[in-house]
């Protein structure tokens, strides 16, 4: 496995942890994902295809990967702001990574942060959803 890859998804995770702590209550952490969202990088609107949906999550979601087992990266977006948020926090984590690093990170920052209790259960599944759709990327890319 590449190990900085690897190293380089948990430096990721421990960052967002750090960042997360700085805030109170979850009305600045909402902010906080929300103003993450913005900050996203242009999604194409011919991306926003049928072929290029998240099953599973209540808003809309596209993600979009390229790259190869080496290094894998994503683009996404969404139709609502927190989500939009999500999505940059887990491509903060997955994006420019490779297949067997994606495979081998779990999401341990959505505990850490919080996330798992302050999401809605259909933000939740949502979020199950998108992370499930970045791992099958990286199976595909290793060729299984």
């Amino acid at each position: 496995m590449n190990e900085t890859s690897a190293a380089a998804a948990e430096a990721a995770q421990d960052a967002i942890i750090d960042e997360f702590a700085f805030f109170g209550d979850w009305t600045e952490r909402y902010q906080y994902l929300i103003d993450l969202g913005r900050k996203l990088g242009d999604f194409p609107a011919e991306w926003k295809t049928e072929a290029n949906k998240v099953h599973g999550c209540q808003s809309q979601v596209w993600l979009v990967p390229s790259g190869d087992a080496a290094r894998m990266e994503f683009a996404a977006a969404s139709d609502s702001s927190i989500v939009t948020g999500l999505i940059a926090l887990l491509l903060r984590v997955y994006s420019g990574r490779s297949a067997e690093a994606i495979l081998a990170t779990e999401p341990r920052f959505v505990e850490s942060i919080g996330l798992a209790r302050h999401l809605s259960p259909t933000r939740s599944n949502g979020l199950a959803a998108m992370l499930q759709t970045v791992k099958q990327y990286a199976r595909s890319a290793l060729g299984g």
